[in-house]
């Protein structure tokens, strides 16, 4: 049912906790399953992110899609960083079963919700940003399908 990816990302997740003083932070949840993550993101002058960290409750999946939505993020510039989708997360994963893609929505948008924040404390606008949406309903996933 999961890759051993999934399975290598939910027992032993990179990237757990807070960072001080970040960044970006930015929460996302998705009220009908109850999953929530946070994610920190500790971003340089040159809109490199540094570091990136997340908090997650909810399933396996969800750890997953977090941890290696953080991996993803690492080293990439602030518009590279936006780029990153649900599908990307998804194929690092090597696939999610479909009653889980929500998982990787939320992380997807959790990134969004990070730079939002990031952008907010910084008075500066990214290109193709919106803000983010604080719970993922079954409107937008069945819309990513």
């Amino acid at each position: 049912m999961y890759s051993e990816k999934v399975m290598d990302h939910f027992q032993n997740p990179r990237n757990v906790g807070e960072i001080e003083e970040a960044s970006g932070v930015g929460t996302v949840g998705n009220a009908k399953c109850g999953d929530i993550m946070r994610m920190y993101l500790d971003i340089d002058d040159n809109q490199v992110i540094r570091d990136c960290k997340f908090k997650t409750f909810g399933c396996g999946a969800a750890v997953a899609t977090s941890s290696m939505a953080t991996e993803l993020v690492k080293g990439k510039t602030v518009n590279e960083a936006l780029k990153i989708t649900n599908q990307a997360i998804m194929e690092a994963l090597d696939g999610l079963p479909p009653v889980k893609v929500h998982c990787s929505l939320l992380a997807e948008e959790a990134i969004h919700a990070a730079l939002w924040d990031y952008a907010e404390k910084n008075g500066i606008k990214i290109d193709g940003l919106a803000k983010p949406k604080a719970d993922i309903g079954e409107e937008e996933e069945e819309e990513e399908y």
